[in-house]
């Protein structure tokens, strides 16, 4: 047996007959790592350039962090990382007569408000986005197969109709969320829930309790409103555009159309209420000292002067900037309007408000935000210094695109492949079960609410 000291099986007992590196095998070595780096790059950007379409403006660093929005036909770009390269949703709607009390939140505890009269307003996106994805290549009418679950409700609209209260609201959104094992399943992460109002999900009042971890769909991203708690998470939540009059987006028939910058009156206007607010009744104070450079109209909305539809966009494209200072909450309704009537809005909202689709879209190339404590004549010189030729850059229509798919957009980045909640448990089957060990295919309603 040999010893484990031979020769023969040292490990470095050969190493002696190695031929040394010389200089030329270092050059020799360098060369080749440089040639696989170059190599290696323009094979990834050849791969990439084959899947991604390039950005128009300047906002990316590099083609390949974006993603075309083919599905809405214009040519905004989605970021690649986090939203995937195309749009793949699977959302299941609920149906008004299949959850007990769903029909009192989209028509009354009477049955009687239509959800025409809900379409109309600045309230009007609560029924449009349950129209759309009714309609929706994205809808599935399998529970099991959804990545997400759409809770319709007119609420806001059914208040103020007369059709239920607060109290009324509050007990059948909680009745209704009972009854519904995939919102207990997830605890309702994967559930989605439009509120269209200033208020936001406070026009339910235990939203805290149980949509805490829901996904809502709100113009209002105000984080200090006046209840001291804001419904708004950046995290989970979408900001969504207030709805505007179909007579101004349709570009076939629109109400009014845009007025040449020549043409216009004023420098600014502001259309709206006082309502209390410092902003606003400084912008009031200021159209008396300067009628001929700021616009500020009283307002009727009842009786022989009322301001018609029409009127009221008549005023408001004859204006090279619409101001929109904050009234009630942050958001308003007139900073929507304004890009379809003037192109350019100065808006003065408070520091923490929030902006539709601000990963895809750099507000600063279309609007201005101005502070409020600055509203004077220091406001009216610095728009009046803008030049004209500047404006008509700003003005220039972008690609159509669509608020709709930008919000699928939005959705997708929310879609998780597990869910779970605290009233959730799971075996080593797979086979998800409730506290008492009831198979998920086996609850009953009403469930215990996460």
């Amino acid at each position: 047996m040999a010893s484990i000291h031979s020769s023969k099986t040292r490990p470095f007992a050969s190493y002696h007959s190695v031929t040394p590196c010389t200089r030329t095998h270092q050059i020799g070595a360098l060369a080749l790592v440089i040639i696989t780096f170059f190599l290696t790059r323009i094979f990834d950007q050849s791969l990439n350039s084959s899947s991604f379409s390039p950005p128009t403006s300047g906002q990316y660093r590099s083609k390949n962090d974006v993603v075309r929005f083919s599905d809405s036909g214009g040519s905004i770009f989605w970021p690649q990382r986090g939203y995937g390269t195309h749009l793949s949703l699977k959302i299941y709607v609920y149906d008004w007569n299949e959850i007990d009390g769903l029909k009192h939140l989209l028509y009354g505890r009477d049955g009687k408000i239509s959800p025409d009269s809900c379409v109309k307003g600045q309230w009007g996106t609560q029924v449009k986005i349950h129209r759309m994805l009714l309609q929706s290549r994205f809808r599935t009418r399998k529970k099991e197969e959804a990545d997400l679950f759409f809770v319709p409700a007119y609420a806001k609209c059914v208040r103020v109709m007369g059709g239920l209260n607060d109290k009324e609201i509050n007990q059948t959104y909680v009745k209704v969320l009972s009854q519904m094992p995939y919102f207990s399943l997830s605890g309702g992460r994967n559930h989605i829930f439009v509120f269209p109002s200033g208020a936001g999900a406070h026009l339910f009042k235990s939203w805290a309790t149980y949509l805490n971890r829901s996904i809502i769909l709100t113009p209002e991203g105000d984080r200090t409103d006046k209840r001291d708690t804001s419904a708004f998470n950046t995290w989970k939540d979408i900001i969504i555009p207030g709805n505007i009059d179909d007579g101004m987006t349709t570009h076939d028939s629109r109400i009014v159309e845009p007025l040449p910058l020549s043409k216009r009156k004023h420098l600014a206007n502001y259309l709206g209420r006082a309502q209390g607010k410092v902003g606003r009744l400084r912008l009031i104070e200021l159209s008396k000292q300067y009628p001929d450079k700021l616009e500020c109209p009283e307002l009727k909305f009842s009786g022989p002067d009322k301001l018609g539809r029409k009127d009221y966009f008549e005023h408001l494209r004859n204006a090279k900037f619409c101001l929109a200072p904050r009234g009630e909450s942050s958001w308003t309704l007139r900073f929507y309007e304004s890009f379809f009537v003037v192109r350019m809005c100065s808006s003065n909202p408070i520091d923490q408000v929030e902006l539709p689709f601000q990963n895809v879209i750099d507000y600063s190339q279309i609007s201005i935000k101005w502070p409020s404590t600055h509203i004077g004549t220091e406001l009216l010189d610095y728009l009046e210094s803008i030049p004209d030729q500047v404006l008509v850059r700003l003005y220039t229509e972008s690609d159509s695109c669509s608020a709709f798919n930008a919000i699928m957009w939005e959705l997708q980045r929310k879609v998780r492949q597990f869910h779970q909640s605290s009233e959730t448990f799971w075996l080593h089957n797979r086979t998800i079960v409730n506290r008492n060990l009831v198979e998920f295919s086996k609850w009953k309603p009403p469930m215990p609410l996460p």
